[in-house]
């Protein structure tokens, strides 16, 4: 599982959901619906209707993966922090019930407030 407590595992730009759903869509569910997506050097997030799905790449060439699953269903609670002047990096912040709080830190192209909403609308 990618260790979420290093905050610069992820550093995301938004991306397009074509670029990354040929890799993601053999995980979703029946139904299950691809909504944004977001890219780091070469780690990326992608947030469905159901939950959100963090692939780390690894080794040199890259084709070994690791997908890891947070369902939008065990989010007790979220957070989100937006861009400043100095601090340029926006954060969302996801308590999951068993795993504790995931952070994933977006550079401040990424809306950060769209992002919020989206949590939103799936988990209240």
């Amino acid at each position: 599982m990618i260790d979420f407590t290093n905050g610069s595992v992820f550093k995301l730009s938004p991306t397009h959901v074509g670029e990354v759903a040929g890799m993601v869509q053999p995980l979703l569910v029946p139904g299950e619906q691809l909504l944004q997506a977001f890219k780091g050097v070469r780690d990326f997030v992608v947030f469905t209707d159901k939950r959100v799905i963090a692939v780390n790449v690894q080794g040199m060439t890259g084709r070994k993966k690791d997908f890891t699953s947070l369902p939008l269903s065990k989010v007790q609670a979220f957070s989100i922090e937006t861009a400043g002047t100095f601090d340029l990096d926006a954060e969302l912040d996801l308590w999951f019930s068993g795993l504790g709080v995931v952070r994933f830190e977006f550079k401040g192209s990424a809306d950060i407030r769209a992002i919020g909403q989206l949590v939103a609308t799936y988990v209240l």
